[in-house]
């Protein structure tokens, strides 16, 4: 029926979603505080291959992927990171341009402390905020094109369904039959919702800017 078929819809662009975000996430965050914390010509190079990648614009990356690799759960995933980590990467970039003149770096450079520790504990744990932050923001972007993507054909293969494809399949009888495209429309709608205000929740949470 179809309260069945939207909550296991739900469950799987949840788990896409998060899955890619994960992904996107990790690589981001690595590439940010590699890119920042270097500096000079590796930054300079690292910097380029964003813009490059920025260039293109993500659906057609993504539905070329799609389009080449066997469709399922990890090739979305894939193809929603593929791109999705670029702004991850530059807000953790900022962040540690930031920090890594600050003198608690400056003394474990100072110590002769290595590169990835100097990372990992020195700069990281100040840069988790806006990494979460950003991470809340990404999910509901991610469900998204997750659902565009199912929309036009190029989501999960029979007999998994996500929203996009409960949509896709709803609309062609949205006439006479209204809910069957209504009900996964506004599920796919709540959940971008709550996650934007979470996001904002956490925003003002974290930074302490806005503490007061």
């Amino acid at each position: 029926d179809i309260w069945t078929r939207v909550w296991m819809g739900t469950r799987i662009s949840l788990l896409i979603a998060v899955l890619a975000v994960l992904l996107d996430g990790a690589v981001g965050v690595t590439y940010g505080m590699i890119a920042g914390f270097s500096g000079g010509k590796v930054d300079f190079a690292m910097q380029r291959f964003v813009e490059i990648l920025t260039g293109i614009p993500n659906l057609i990356i993504m539905m070329l992927l799609l389009l080449v690799m066997k469709p399922g759960i990890p090739t979305i995933c894939i193809a929603l990171a593929i791109t999705g980590w670029v702004s991850m990467s530059r807000i953790v970039r900022a962040q540690v341009l930031r920090l890594k003149s600050n003198e608690y770096v400056l003394a474990s450079k100072t110590l002769g402390t290595p590169f990835h520790r100097i990372l990992i504990k020195d700069i990281l744990p100040n840069t988790m905020g806006q990494i979460i932050i950003t991470f809340m923001f990404s999910i509901p972007n991610a469900i998204f094109f997750e659902a565009f993507l199912a929309f036009i054909g190029l989501g999960v293969p029979i007999p998994m369904a996500s929203l996009g494809t409960l949509i896709n399949d709803g609309y062609k009888s949205a006439l006479l039959y209204p809910s069957q495209v209504l009900l996964p429309a506004i599920v796919l709608s709540v959940l971008m919702l709550s996650f934007n205000l979470l996001g904002d929740g956490l925003r003002d949470a974290l930074d302490p800017r806005l503490k007061n």
